[in-house]
């Protein structure tokens, strides 16, 4: 048989939370109850008035292809947005909107990155940067943190990652999957290295930006160090904040010169996003913040039930965390406890023994830890945590 497959393929791996939930999926398909505690995919319905938006630009007819940059009306959303919450300016032609933020951070990583080039990634980080870096050539350089540090790199530790090959770096504030925000000082501290090395390019993915705990505030490095805009590329999206997972509406902002390089890429893969899904975004943009409050609030009451409910289970470690909807407890005294090698093994055991899906920690470059969503209704969440009880209770001595 010819050898039809390209090395690019054969160098990235299957997303790890995607694979996970097929298995799920096929668990249920057999009449198994399993509870997922692995989609990073809000619970909620899109919210209504976001929804009609959506419907009235069907009856409309507007359904036809746009600009491949995103509708005018959109981008105009987007820029007020910056301005609104972020207290950051940009031009129309400084933003794109693309099929989903992982679109737009693929896009950006084609338009700037070369072969050889080095990206930095704090690790946890999400499980596509290192793979979406190999994609375009590139080399994923990993920075590893732990609990003690709450998962977030130093200056320091940057420091000492740069080379003269670093082309890049991932700052994701909050974090999948730790749930940390870089605070103000923090990032002050990162730009100031940053700000001594002019040829490196920013990439902050701020998908969480608004499900963060009532006590912390968020910043994008830019609000301590405008310097850094001529370099900085901020992705975003309705996705998360606004339960719109599968209306697939992304965006980036940045400098002219790379946005315009991103629309390029995207003019030869998808060309424009979906219509009808911008119109739907243009609203979600404009959406009174109650309605995003609201939900944040429901993922906060959830989250401290499960970090109550997390401390009963015998072997496992947490540190408080920021925001998101994701937990990522340390469980490498568990897993010896259980007889297991490492934590995908113990994503298997609770698959198998609990029928509770989790992602293994070393999906993203965290091993010995499992991430846990609690994007699912309390009443779910504490089965699970009953189930893993029982399993583990059933397999220790």
């Amino acid at each position: 048989m010819v050898k039809v497959l390209a090395k690019r393929v054969k160098a990235i791996k299957e997303s790890a939370t995607l694979t996970i939930a097929a298995k799920s999926a096929q668990l249920k398909t057999e009449g198994i109850d399993v509870i997922g505690l692995n989609v990073g995919e809000p619970d909620y319905d899109t919210p209504l008035n976001i929804k009609a938006a959506g419907i009235d630009a069907i009856h409309e007819g507007l359904t036809k292809y746009t600009a491949v940059s995103g509708t005018t009306a959109l981008k105009e959303s987007i820029v007020k947005k910056f301005l609104v919450d972020n207290n950051l300016n940009f031009k129309n032609n400084e933003v794109m909107v693309s099929c989903g933020a992982k679109q737009a951070i693929i896009n950006l990583m084609l338009a700037t990155l070369n072969p050889k080039d080095e990206v930095i990634i704090p690790a946890p980080y999400w499980t596509s940067y290192p793979d979406m870096c190999i994609l375009a050539e590139a080399k994923p350089v990993i920075i590893r943190t732990n609990q003690a540090e709450n998962f977030k790199i130093t200056a320091e530790k940057l420091q000492k990652a740069i080379t003269n090959k670093t082309k890049m770096i991932i700052l994701n504030s909050p974090s999948n999957p730790s749930g940390m925000i870089y605070t103000k000082a923090e990032l002050k501290s990162i730009a100031s290295v940053l700000e001594n090395n002019p040829n490196i390019l920013i990439l902050s993915d701020d998908i969480y930006e608004h499900i963060i705990w009532p006590d912390k505030t968020f910043y994008n490095i830019l609000n301590v160090a405008p310097t850094l805009k001529d370099r900085t590329i901020i992705i975003n999206g309705v996705s998360k904040s606004y339960a719109m997972t599968g209306w697939r509406i992304g965006y980036a902002a940045g400098p002219q010169e790379i946005i315009s390089a991103m629309t390029k890429i995207q003019s030869q893969s998808t060309s424009s996003p979906c219509s009808i899904s911008q119109f739907a975004a243009a609203e979600a943009l404009c959406t009174d913040k109650i309605v995003v409050e609201e939900m944040v609030n429901t993922y906060h009451c959830r989250y401290k039930h499960i970090v109550k409910a997390i401390e009963e289970i015998p072997g496992v470690e947490l540190e408080p965390s920021d925001g998101t909807f994701y937990i990522l407890p340390k469980v490498a005294k568990l897993i010896k406890m259980l007889g297991l090698k490492n934590d995908l093994e113990l994503t298997e055991f609770l698959l198998d023994k609990a029928n509770v899906s989790v992602v293994p920690g070393s999906a993203f470059g965290s091993p010995q830890h499992i991430r846990i969503s609690f994007a699912i209704c309390k009443k779910r969440l504490q089965e699970a945590i009953d189930r893993i009880k029982t399993a583990i209770e059933a397999h220790t001595p």
